[in-house]
This record gives C-alpha cells, sequence and structure tokens, in this order.
C-alpha cells in the first residue's frame, strides 16, 4: 500500500489507513463509507466520527482479506489537502521521509508524530486541518478493531 501522506478536507488526514479504505473501495462503497454505513439522502451530511469510524471498519474488511500487507507513506508535499482536492493548496512543510511498516496504525501514528514534533513553523496549519476533522480518532478505532497499534519504535536507514 503506497500511500502519500498529507492532510485531507474530510478526514483531517491521509496515509495508510484513509489510502486503504477510500482507495481500495468501489464507488458504491466509497460512498458507504461517506455515509457512515447508512442508508443516506445525503452522504455528505454524515456525522464527522461516523465517517472516521466507517474509513476504519472498511480498513478491517482490507486487512482482514488480504492478511499480509507492506504499508509505504510518502510524506513528502505536506499540504492540508488530499491529492483528490480539484486545486489542493501548496506544501505548508518540508518533506520529512518515507515510512513503512507491516502496520498501518503504527505507521499513520508516527507520521502524524513527525509532523507534530517538527520544528516546521506549517506544522499548525496541519495540525489544525487533523484536529478540527477529528483525524486522529480512525487510530483509535482502527486500533480497537484489532488492526494494528499505534506504538511504534522508529529505525532510520539512510
Amino acid at each position: 500500500m503506497l500511500s502519500h501522506f498529507k492532510g485531507h478536507p474530510m478526514g483531517g488526514f491521509g496515509g495508510a489507513l484513509k489510502n486503504m479504505s477510500i482507495g481500495l473501495a468501489s464507488s458504491r462503497g466509497k460512498a458507504w463509507i461517506h455515509s457512515g454505513g447508512v442508508e443516506r439522502d445525503n452522504i455528505w451530511a454524515t456525522p464527522q466520527v461516523d465517517f472516521i469510524e466507517s474509513m476504519a471498519e472498511a480498513d478491517k474488511s482490507v486487512v482482514d482479506y488480504f492478511k499480509n500487507i507492506v504499508y509505504i507513506n510518502v510524506v513528502n508535499n505536506i499540504s492540508v489537502d488530499c491529492d483528490c482536492v480539484a486545486d489542493p493548496e501548496a506544501p505548508c512543510m518540508k518533506d520529512i521521509g518515507i515510512l513503512a511498516s507491516l502496520d498501518p496504525v503504527a505507521l499513520d501514528q508516527a507520521c502524524l508524530d513527525l509532523i507534530y514534533n517538527s520544528d516546521d513553523p506549517g506544522k499548525e496549519h496541519f495540525i489544525e486541518r487533523v484536529e478540527s476533522r477529528k483525524g486522529k480518532i480512525i487510530l483509535d478505532h482502527a486500533e480497537e478493531l484489532g488492526i494494528g497499534s499505534k506504538k511504534y519504535q522508529l529505525i532510520n536507514i539512510d
């Protein structure tokens, strides 16, 4: 699973978990995730927490089906907007690098931690996007579902 780690207008951030759920879903599956798994006339009116948790639940189905997945996040050109946005904001932070793991929860947590702990002044804009969209809920719910753990160890392989 190769993902560009960046912000996201609905999910707060997009990394391995967002890419796995939305990126692998059919158009009907995307609508089901965006609706929070409930039939709705307007999928864009879904409560935020329902949408975020629905992404994690879709992740669980992918992980259960494929079993062994290597996850890679490219944390470069970090914008608050996703590549899916027609006119995304320019990157707001310096490049951080490329991270990989067999655990998508740990990987996304590590990417967020690197951003939160960065001395880059652009991080405030990114953090506001994540927190205003309740983006970290996906990490908690994915961990509760047994997809992975928020605990990790960074190993630098310059």
